[in-house]
């Protein structure tokens, strides 16, 4: 395959027999949560008899585990940089079929072994998120500050946690409507936080097609929406540090992100459906709670399909943009990448992929969207 693979093991990168071994790795990536990773690898018996990977130490528990996928025209992609939390071991009395299995997780992982009850005042969920990302030494994205919540004071409640860091600060992503990853980009150890918001006026980081025999880089897609999903959502909470008894609304019907195509989540469902909101501890975050409610329904529309590397020319990364042609007026355009399985063997670099919109129908005219199909 034209498409690279470099494991690192303890930071060191494995040796030709312990590559050439490899069955499989497996990694998974999830913009809703940690990246994921299995390596599959045969057992044999050594010279004193003993089991290959098993008493040597090569996986013990929190062993660092980084791979990188390096293309055709040099450019390097660090796919997974974590930790071993678990493996399985199958013997078989014809060695030709023992095998173990090794299970590791990205560096978010750190984040989530001590639980822990602090007090946050004084900042905003981003600066809250950028500390964290600071105190396991990783990077924070310059945008993970951007589309903040307001800030935490004395003055009207502070922020308690009462949980792992990170659990809680998925609980903030989720009610601030961003994305929380830990993630390195090139380059294992270098590690970034992110706690940011799509961004989904990105230039597409490639191009998915079924449009010419020529050209197509993907054999089939397959499609799905609904319209179970709320197009409002209404909140209402009494200021007490005012004296009117009128409460104050936070009531939303955009999710503030772009839509991808020309007709939004509630252009397309025809009809309105409302959903009522808890109000928060605070009345000014509930324009930021209700918000991200909204933004966290309108992903309706779903893509699925499988390339390889190769074929594509690119590796797929969560949280970026895709185009997609050939797909008719309906879904040729922008998407969003959700989720990614990089199954990796000795001759491919397969993708198994799901991405997602907020809107349907192309930005483009329905001749240009159509061509070649």
């Amino acid at each position: 395959m034209a498409t690279e693979l470099r494991l690192n093991v303890s930071g060191t990168p494995a040796d030709d027999g312990r590559r050439s071994a490899l069955q499989l790795i497996e990694i998974e990536e999830n913009a809703d949560g940690p990246t994921t990773m299995l390596i599959r690898l045969p057992v044999n018996r050594t010279s004193d008899g003993d089991l290959d990977y098993v008493s040597d130490g090569s996986f013990d528990p929190m062993t660092n585990l980084s791979v990188v996928l390096t293309m055709e025209d040099g450019s390097a992609h660090c796919v997974f940089d974590g930790y071993v939390l678990s493996w399985r071991l199958h013997l078989d009395r014809t060695s030709s079929t023992s095998t173990i299995d090794v299970w590791a997780q990205d560096a978010s992982w750190l984040m989530g072994m001590d639980e822990t009850v602090r007090e946050w005042t004084g900042m905003t969920d981003g600066e809250i998120a950028n500390e964290i990302f600071d105190a396991y030494g990783f990077m924070s994205d310059d945008a993970n500050t951007d589309d903040d919540s307001p800030q935490h004071d004395d003055d009207s409640h502070t922020l308690l946690q009462r949980a792992s860091d990170l659990r809680f600060l998925r609980g903030l992503a989720r009610r601030n409507g961003k994305l929380l990853r830990v993630a390195c980009t090139d380059t294992p150890g270098e590690r970034t936080g992110y706690f940011v918001r799509p961004d989904l006026t990105a230039d597409p980081s490639a191009t998915l097609t079924l449009s010419q025999p020529e050209t197509w880089n993907i054999d089939a897609l397959d499609f799905e929406w609904d319209v179970l999903r709320p197009t409002d959502v209404q909140a209402a909470q009494v200021d007490l540090a005012s004296s009117s008894s009128d409460g104050v609304a936070g009531n939303a019907s955009d999710s503030g992100l772009a839509a991808l195509g020309e007709r939004d989540y509630a252009t397309y469902a025809g009809n309105s459906s409302t959903v009522l909101l808890t109000p928060s501890a605070d009345v000014a975050e509930l324009a930021v709670r209700t918000g991200a409610t909204l933004r966290e329904a309108q992903w309706f529309v779903r893509c699925k399909g499988e390339t390889t590397a190769d074929d594509l020319g690119a590796i797929l990364r969560v949280g970026r943009i895709v185009s997609l042609e050939g797909a008719g007026s309906l879904h040729s355009c922008n998407w969003l990448v959700w989720s990614v399985v990089h199954r990796i063997t000795t001759d491919r670099v397969g993708l198994v992929f799901t991405l997602v919109r907020n809107s349907v129908g192309g930005s483009g005219s329905l001749s240009t969207l159509l061509e070649g199909i």
